[in-house]
């Protein structure tokens, strides 16, 4: 298996993580349904989904943009296919599609929205939206522009994607909204959640929403309202994530190596429901 069958590199993305998550699927029974409230680049998801270490995954991400290129790898696959194969790897390009997506960014079924997102991913530092193209400008860095636009390995993908589609429910709502009115939808007792909202912290810097701090207040609450389903968070350290969930929830510190801006060795919270079997495995120590 690739590291990940996603389309995006997404900051603090968890895919690492697949064959831990894959583990607490086993011990607690779980093989029906995965959601994630933050799909952002699903790598995780769709690593669990082509594994077959799962049935069925549900994507939500509120960012209209994230969401688009999604929506249009399940639904309009041929045209978003021909913007990948047609369209030129440049600065100029990317400057072109930097208007492009300040213009078509709120339009979450726009294929123009959805190829911009991918394109400024693939082609700017650490795939941030708001970051500098690879390179620099005057492209006089040691990688160039289209080092991470591999158009025949994204193709691919894409392909692989919609061809899971009957396996894959997608949702463009706020997570909060989502928790309370979507998930009672599915059944407990065959459903499991990952939440990886955005950093507490650092998430102003890498995210384009859901970065004040009582949102993630509210979010602890409505999480931990839902306990009859199984479900992991994961978070920054902060002592005021650590206050919102340590009291009703399981709590640990993992380490996983993972390129956010730069490669380090980093340490999180990660949160688990009561009911929810967990143990360390794989490259996931718990503390």
């Amino acid at each position: 298996m690739a590291r990940t069958k996603s389309l995006l590199r997404y900051p603090g993305g968890k895919s690492q993580l697949t064959e831990f998550v894959k583990h607490i699927l086993d011990i607690n029974n779980l093989q029906k349904t995965y959601i994630e409230p933050f799909a952002g680049g699903a790598g995780l998801a769709l690593n669990l989904l082509f594994d077959n270490s799962i049935d069925n995954i549900v994507l939500n991400d509120r960012d209209s943009s994230i969401y688009s290129l999604w929506y249009n790898t399940l639904n309009n696959i041929d045209e978003l296919i021909y913007k990948i194969e047609k369209t030129e790897i440049s600065v100029e390009e990317w400057k072109r599609q930097k208007k492009v997506h300040l213009d078509k960014k709120d339009d979450p079924i726009s294929v123009e929205n959805a190829y911009s997102t991918l394109f400024l991913n693939r082609t700017n530092i650490s795939g941030i939206i708001n970051g500098g193209p690879i390179g620099g400008f005057e492209q006089n860095g040691k990688y160039k522009i289209d080092c991470r636009f591999k158009k025949e390995v994204l193709i691919k993908k894409a392909r692989e994607i919609n061809n899971k589609k009957k396996f894959i429910q997608l949702y463009n709502l706020d997570a909060n909204e989502f928790i309370l009115e979507k998930l009672s939808n599915y059944e407990p007792d065959d459903t499991f959640i990952f939440y990886d909202p955005p950093y507490y912290k650092q998430g102003k810097n890498l995210y384009m929403s859901f970065v004040r701090k009582d949102d993630h207040k509210k979010l602890a609450k409505n999480i931990i309202s839902k306990n009859e389903f199984n479900w992991i968070t994961t978070y920054d350290i902060q002592d005021e994530i650590y206050n919102l969930y340590s009291k009703q929830a399981q709590a640990y510190t993992y380490s996983l190596s993972y390129s956010a801006n730069i490669k380090r060795r980093a340490k999180e919270y990660l949160f688990a429901n009561p009911k929810t079997k967990i143990e360390t495995f794989a490259n996931v120590n718990l503390e």
